[in-house]
């Protein structure tokens, strides 16, 4: 039997082996504030990578960066009632500007330094932006304003996890506005697309792009549209949200133009984003029993060199042989960049500091001993591919001079795209029936994976009903998705013609 890396298996306790590969894999830490992490810097460094990558999408789309104050006045959200109401119970809320001595040791505000106005600390930016725009759009001409920020924001959770729901968190939001409804629905697909085509293609994440049914709708929405990604457990996550605004915002924060025809109009808004959501996501698809595994687009290293020094003379040859070769790999590319390639000198035992980088999840880990070195090989072992058919790690000698890494972490980032995308397609089925649904969804069932049903579009009572048949089963509706077959049948929840196609499944 082969003996993994981790104490505990995704089958065993799927949740526990979560929390140890963000342990083992050094991705983030407890802060001392709850939920709220310390991101360590291989975990800072897959999202340095993800930012990069995703920031020149959003930039190839015409968009530029800003930034927006963390604090926002309560005024601003107390304006668009449905954006306060969705938001209300995650506020942080700051009401003083200093804080004086109690005299038993401790601090306490100074009742002296009572702000006027309360200010939350950013839980999104629609309020603020919206008030900025309200200043910057005045003619048909200023439109479309496309911009995109990335900051971190609090919403503080109540129950907390690492990377998937933490009460401070790191993301990317855009806001446009648009002199049309057309054009913002237009503008609120495109950037959907762009959050499908990154994580299928950079985190090698297979995603179902759709509209969320209007209980899930972001407050304050038209409609709200997502890319929602299957765990290894069969769960939801969604990983990105794009949301069409319509008028509602520009309303709010008076965000009018001056049409062609020389008419007053209010501008049609949008909003989306992403956040290290994204990572938990990477470690729930790619992961094993080892550890994470990194696509290697989005790894800080895509190559890890280890050379297996033994604190003898020899070991100044076996460094210079392993520079050679980082030199070498550093200047082929993979994946459309140069490679990069780290020699890691630490002076820990050759196993030891292995599994740490297996544990890690680097693409692709690089042994060389004093004999390759006589032989002029390297041992090359793949992250995607750990173990031979025996059970034995699958360490393949290969000649040092000539090792072309591009095409192999090309495989690696395409075999774990491969394996991911079958595990999606395999664990959705469609349902004619809720007692197919509850018959699914039965207790002990394991990894059930998502079910796709007929759906009537039931709005206020009708659907408040189904939701809460739903959550009885611990379910969500997930989303609608985009270029669905035509729905040919009822709702199995109300028994009205299906109007579309809707995913029903467990989500984090």
């Amino acid at each position: 039997m082969v003996k993994h890396a981790l104490s505990v298996t995704r089958d065993a306790d799927f949740a526990a082996w979560y929390q140890a590969v963000i342990t083992e894999a050094d991705l983030a830490e407890e802060s001392g504030v709850r939920g709220c992490m310390v991101i360590r810097p291989w975990g800072y460094g897959i999202w340095e990578r993800i930012q990069r990558l995703l920031d020149d999408r959003i930039k190839a789309t015409g968009h530029e960066n800003c930034y927006f104050p963390l604090f926002i006045p309560l005024s601003y959200f107390e304006q668009e009632a449905a954006h306060v109401e969705g938001f209300a119970k995650e506020m942080a809320v700051v009401t003083h500007h200093r804080l004086v001595a109690d005299g038993k040791g401790g601090l306490v505000p100074d009742p002296a330094a009572k702000l006027e106005e309360p200010l939350v600390v950013r839980p999104t930016s629609e309020t603020v932006i919206g008030h900025a725009f309200a200043r910057w759009v005045q003619s048909w001409r200023d439109l479309p304003v496309l911009i995109n920020q990335w900051a971190n924001v609090v919403r503080w959770e109540m129950r907390t996890r690492m990377f998937l729901r933490t009460s401070e968190f790191l993301w990317q939001e855009g806001h446009t506005a648009h002199a049309s409804a057309d054009e913002a629905r237009a503008e609120t697909l495109r950037m959907l697309e762009v959050y499908r085509s990154f994580a299928e293609d950079d985190l090698a994440v297979p995603v179902v792009a759709g509209e969320k049914p209007e209980n899930e709708r972001f407050p304050g929405a038209v409609e709200t549209w997502s890319i929602e990604a299957m765990m290894q457990d069969g769960k939801a996550l969604q990983a990105g949200t794009s949301h069409f605004l319509g008028s509602n915002f520009a309303r709010a924060q008076n965000i009018r133009f001056q049409n062609a025809s020389g008419e007053l109009e209010h501008a049609q808004t949008t909003s989306w984003g992403v956040s290290t959501r994204m990572i938990g996501a990477v470690i729930m698809v790619h992961g094993d029993d080892d550890g994470l595994r990194v696509p290697p687009k989005i790894a800080p290293w895509q190559v890890v060199i280890m050379p297996m020094l033994r604190d003898v003379p020899e070991d100044e040859a076996l460094v210079a042989y392993c520079r050679e070769l980082q030199q070498a790999l550093a200047a082929q590319t993979a994946l459309g960049e140069p490679v990069r390639a780290l020699l890691d000198l630490k002076p820990v035992k050759a196993a030891t500091k292995r599994w740490s980088w297996v544990k890690k999840g680097a693409p692709v880990v690089i042994e060389v001993g004093g004999r390759d070195m006589a032989a002029g090989n390297v041992s090359v072992i793949r992250r995607d591919r750990l173990y031979r058919q025996d059970g034995k790690l699958d360490s393949v000698a290969t000649p040092r001079d000539g090792l072309a890494v591009g095409a192999l972490l090309e495989e690696v980032q395409r075999t774990l795209r491969n394996e991911a995308t079958e595990r999606l397609k395999a664990n959705i089925r469609p349902v004619s029936d809720f007692a197919e649904v509850e018959s699914h969804f039965a207790e002990g069932a394991k990894a059930p994976g998502w079910l796709e049903v007929q759906w009537a579009r039931p709005t206020g009572a009708a659907l408040d009903k189904v939701v809460e048949r739903l959550k009885a089963l611990k379910l969500t509706l997930r989303n609608a998705p985009a270029g669905q077959a035509a729905a040919d049948g009822a709702c199995i929840f109300t028994g009205e013609p299906a109007v579309e196609r809707v995913l029903v499944g467990r989500a984090y």
